[in-house]
């Protein structure tokens, strides 16, 4: 029973690794929603004010505030889409992962069982 503990406890370890992996990269994704519509919402507000009071703004003012958040922004959302994108796939990989570590195993336990069950 004991030799079978640290062998369950790889694959536990593995189970829980790619299920938080895969829930943070969904989770990511699900941020992309939330941002997305932010993002063109205050593009829109800046960008239907007239070019010459755009220029003509100060340094340092709420206009030029907007203007570098909106800069900002794509590299935010491209920044969640790969991340999330990796973070589902690094939870892929530890899934199969676990399936490979279970095929290798289930030959290991057979050949055991089996020895104990010979007359």
């Amino acid at each position: 029973m004991k030799s079978m503990m640290m062998p369950m406890l790889i694959l536990l370890v593995l189970v829980i690794a790619s299920i938080t992996f895969a829930w943070q990269g969904i989770t990511m994704h699900n941020q992309i929603s939330v941002e997305e519509p932010k993002f063109h919402a205050l593009q829109r507000l800046y960008f239907n004010l007239a070019k010459v009071e755009r220029e003509a703004a100060p340094t340092g003012s709420e206009l030029n505030q907007q203007l570098a958040t909106i800069q900002n922004y794509p590299s935010e959302l491209l920044r969640l889409k790969l991340v999330g994108f990796g973070k589902i796939l690094t939870g892929i990989f530890l899934s199969l992962l676990a399936i490979v570590f279970l095929l290798f195993m289930m030959p290991i336990r057979l050949a055991k069982l089996m020895r104990e069950n010979r007359p």
